[in-house]
């Protein structure tokens, strides 16, 4: 990604494995932004709106969101994301979970995700799809906040 404004991370997984996967992945890939990671939709969506350092105050973001929290669902925090009127609203958003449910993925896609991956069970497949989706952050564009 591009460095002249620097794009913070925003992981929202509450598998601790996943998570770690994920980190080291990104990095394995070349990836060196921040990475903030959040367990629960309540914390997330308190940093991405109302924390000083979040994404809606502070500069543009991507978010890697995962389906099954345990306080919320992921696509409830989507739809906060991509509200009308949200400070986020243009803000990528690439779905990583175990949801391979045809119904599910098109919800997405309509609530506005921009990329939805199913994660494979099997560790290596995981690692490989996680250092793709490296490969694809390093080059894409990332638009400004609304503000």
């Amino acid at each position: 990604m591009n460095d002249h404004h620097s794009v913070s991370i925003v992981m929202i997984e509450d598998d601790e494995g996943h998570a770690r996967l994920i980190e080291k992945n990104i990095r394995r890939a070349g990836i060196l932004n921040d990475i903030s990671h959040f367990t629960d939709g309540t914390t997330a969506l308190d940093y991405l709106f109302k924390d000083k350092n979040g994404p809606a105050l502070n500069g543009p973001a991507l978010v890697l969101l995962d389906l099954n929290l345990p306080d919320m669902s992921g696509t409830d925090i989507l739809t906060k994301i991509k509200a009308e009127g949200s400070p986020l609203k243009r803000t990528p958003v690439v779905v990583l979970t175990t949801t391979d449910d045809k119904v599910e993925i098109q919800r997405c896609y309509d609530l506005g995700c921009n990329v939805y991956i199913t994660k494979p069970v099997n560790y290596e497949s995981f690692a490989q799809a996680i250092r793709q989706l490296g490969l694809f952050l390093s080059v894409i564009q990332v638009p400004e906040v609304e503000g």
